[in-house]
């Protein structure tokens, strides 16, 4: 985890259509503005998100993708970025504070290697 000011970290999100997701990025984001955490979050849909993959961090997808972990994770490896998926429950209550939480041990777990 990185402190406001010290290498701004990068959290993309995909789902189907990237609509739904963004209102969890603002969510998200606020919960990263109250913790002082300087990060990217940004939502793309599933046919945009090679595009930006190179970009982030860390990845997360919304929970109607899953089927597309595998693929993802694939591809994440080749870039050093770690993928996984949003809890349901998380996702369906929009609750930013438990998938930022998510995607913070993910940055952990990636700083680890």
């Amino acid at each position: 985890m990185r402190i406001k000011g010290v290498n701004m970290r990068n959290i993309m999100l995909f789902c189907a259509m990237g609509l739904s997701t963004r209102l969890l990025v603002s969510k998200m984001q606020s919960e990263a503005d109250i913790l002082g955490l300087e990060l990217r979050i940004w939502a793309v849909n599933q046919q945009e998100y090679e595009n930006d993959l190179a970009l982030a961090d860390v990845c997360l997808l919304g929970p109607q993708v899953r089927h597309k972990l595998r693929e993802a994770r694939e591809k994440g490896a080749k870039l050093g970025i770690l993928i996984d998926v949003i809890d349901m429950m998380d996702y369906g209550s929009c609750n930013g504070q438990k998938v930022l939480n998510q995607a913070l041990k993910l940055l952990d777990e990636k700083d680890k290697k």
